[in-house]
């Protein structure tokens, strides 16, 4: 019989099987700071991962995992530890088996965490790097002797799927997949129970699970809907003792051991095939279920908790500049790179998109608004949730089409009530062109004149009828230009408007050739004198053959020389490497001749965005 059938067969003799509970939490509870590599301990701290384990064992749990769910080389390079990977994933695997005291009853969990790091488009992380990774871990873990892999509190439906497929192609022992979930009961990155359940049934899971999470009754939602996407699978719950709060410096779990032995038989009456405990769970809630499990009796009337939605943050105050404002008046070269809001109410994605520039070295992110006409969620809420959750500045595309002027100084209370006070004015696409060709298209002011309603109105706290709205707002105001323009002489005259009504900066369609940047310099220089606003030229950095081709011949305004054309065609399969190096080099030709880029990443592809971002501050001091 093989380790997989094996398996099955344990589960079907007892139902379910009781895993055991939080290590990091108990770690913690014994003086080891949070900061601390807990997968160390195995070698430095033997003595106190051991016993934690013969506590579990002696509460009754009959699923040991081993003390190795960070143990990958992502996450132990952060310590300095990742030539040492096999040394401590083995030591994990050791400690446990000797805590199991021989009890063939007792399995071996080996402990799978997710890398840490982000795969592309939203990290930098490939999918061959990633598989990589996993494959170092599982080898580690399975030639030390696990009776099964549980991959565990993973964020990313993809990773998780890639994680169980490569554990697939090296070895036959049984595979626990589970992910954890937010308040909202879906995934960081969006997906809900029903479609990880159905990708890791498609992956071949032998046990599908949640953990982590919230507490008990939000897993025993989760269970019905995993149970409904793959009826054939077994189900594992490990909920957290809770939602986590801070007191005095100490994080606390509020569940009861007595709260969760109610939930284990409810969990068993579901069907649930695993069940055992995450963050904030001790011996104490281990046992309890043990008890619970072994006394089987109705379970007390149980009101499910309501979740309470996040907290509101606080918007920024109004009388400091932004950043971005600040960075302009000091003469930085600003890095600005454009995100589009989501089709759906799902923002998962996106906000890991942004985290991702964020970290990579963006300085503000753009937020279209409805980008060529096609129906997205409103910009505004993008904009509040980018500065609201990961603490990044934002740009509110603020287009004039489609907005009376009643309209329009409603939205720019609501943005500036939100802390969103940096904008970008623009005419905005003709709702001709997207999914909505028959809606309404007028507008009651133009860019320029949107620019100065807010700069000489709004900024001055009065509306447009000279009407007090109770306060000064600090709105810093961007504005569009097309440097390749058929007619310079009118685009030029739209951009001096432009500055003249306020405009704080300009950003530009997409440039490939540094020409074109010169041209219409020296063209606006000859007619208005220096341009005072600072330039951030657009870069769009090409993908592929396909997609050049497609610029150069269907978007207005986009020159791409026939050498750079050339050469993303020589490129072949390389071609996005290629368009990637031809924006870097033509950053470095501008250096001096403008004060930032505007990156748009080629079809939401945040990690090569974030190469540009990575070459950009390598080359820092050439671009100031």
């Amino acid at each position: 019989m093989n380790p997989r059938d094996r398996f099955a067969a344990w589960l079907q003799a007892r139902s379910p099987r009781l895993a055991d509970g939080a290590m990091g939490t108990m770690l913690h509870a014994r003086g080891v700071a949070m900061g601390t590599c807990f997968d160390e301990l195995n070698r430095a701290r033997p003595d106190l991962v051991l016993e934690i384990h013969r506590q579990y064992r002696r509460a009754g749990a009959e699923i040991l995992e081993t003390n190795s769910f960070g143990a990958n080389v992502y996450r132990l390079a952060a310590h300095g530890l990742e030539d040492h990977l096999e040394e401590i994933n083995r030591a994990a695997v050791e400690l446990a088996r000797q805590a199991a005291d021989g009890e063939t009853q007792v399995l071996i969990g080996g402990s799978v965490g997710p890398l840490g790091v982000r795969l592309a488009p939203y990290g930098r992380v490939r999918a061959e790097q990633a598989a990589s990774a996993y494959r170092r871990q599982i080898a580690a873990l399975t030639t030390a002797g696990v009776d099964l892999l549980i991959f565990e509190t993973h964020t990313d439906l993809r990773e998780l799927v890639l994680a169980v497929e490569t554990a697939h192609q090296m070895t036959d022992l049984p595979i626990l997949a589970s992910m954890t979930y937010t308040r909202d009961d879906r995934s960081l990155l969006g997906d809900g129970p029903f479609d990880v359940a159905k990708a890791l049934d498609e992956a071949g899971a032998d046990v599908i699970g949640a953990n982590c999470s919230g507490g008990p009754a939000q897993l025993l939602r989760l269970l019905q809907q995993m149970q409904s996407a793959a009826p054939e699978r077994r189900l594992s719950l490990m909920p957290n003792a809770g939602w986590p709060e801070r007191h005095g410096g100490r994080i606390l779990y509020a569940a009861t051991p007595e709260y969760f032995a109610d939930y284990a038989r409810l969990f068993d009456r579901m069907g649930a095939a695993v069940i055992g405990g995450c963050c904030g769970t001790t011996p104490e809630h281990i046992a309890a279920m043990r008890r619970a499990l072994d006394t089987p009796e109705a379970p007390a009337a149980l009101q499910l908790p309501v979740v309470e939605p996040a907290r509101p943050g606080v918007a920024p105050p109004a009388e400091e500049p932004t950043r971005l404002a600040q960075r302009l008046s000091r003469g930085e070269f600003v890095i600005s790179v454009e995100i589009d809001p989501p089709r759906g109410f799902s923002t998962h994605r996106l906000l890991a998109g942004a985290q991702l520039l964020g970290e990579a070295g963006a300085h503000t992110l753009n937020v279209a608004d409805s980008p060529m006409a096609r129906m997205r969620m409103s910009p505004w809420a993008v904009c509040h949730l980018i500065q609201h959750d990961l603490g990044l500045e934002s740009v509110l595309h603020f287009p004039t089409r489609g907005r009376n002027l009643l309209r329009i100084q409603g939205d720019l209370l609501a943005a500036h009530a939100l802390g969103v006070r940096d904008l970008f004015v623009v005419m905005g696409d003709p709702t001709a062109i997207g999914d909505y060709p028959e809606a309404m298209d007028d507008y009651d002011v133009a860019p320029s004149g949107l620019i100065r309603l807010i700069k000489q109105n709004f900024n001055v706290g009065v509306d447009q009828a000279g009407a007090d709205i109770g306060g000064e707002t600090s709105f810093v105001v961007g504005c569009a230009l097309n440097l390749g323009a058929p007619d310079l002489a009118r685009e030029a005259g739209l951009l001096h408007r432009k500055v003249e009504a306020g405009a704080d900066f300009v950003l530009t369609q997409p440039v490939y050739d540094e020409s074109v940047v010169h041209r219409f310099r020296s063209h606006y220089v000859g007619r208005f004198g220096p341009l005072t606003a600072p330039l951030l030229v657009g870069i769009l950095p090409l993908y592929s053959q396909r997609h050049a081709a497609f610029l150069a011949n269907e978007v207005p305004g986009i020159h791409i020389p026939p050498a750079v054309r050339r050469s993303i065609e020589r490129a072949g399969a390389r071609a996005s490497e290629e368009g990637i190096h031809l924006a870097q080099v033509l950053i470095e030709a501008l250096a001096g001749e403008v004060q930032g880029i505007y990156l748009m990443p080629p079809f939401q592809r945040y990690d090569l965005a974030a190469e540009v971002i990575d070459h950009i501050r390598a080359r820092a001091a050439a671009l100031r």
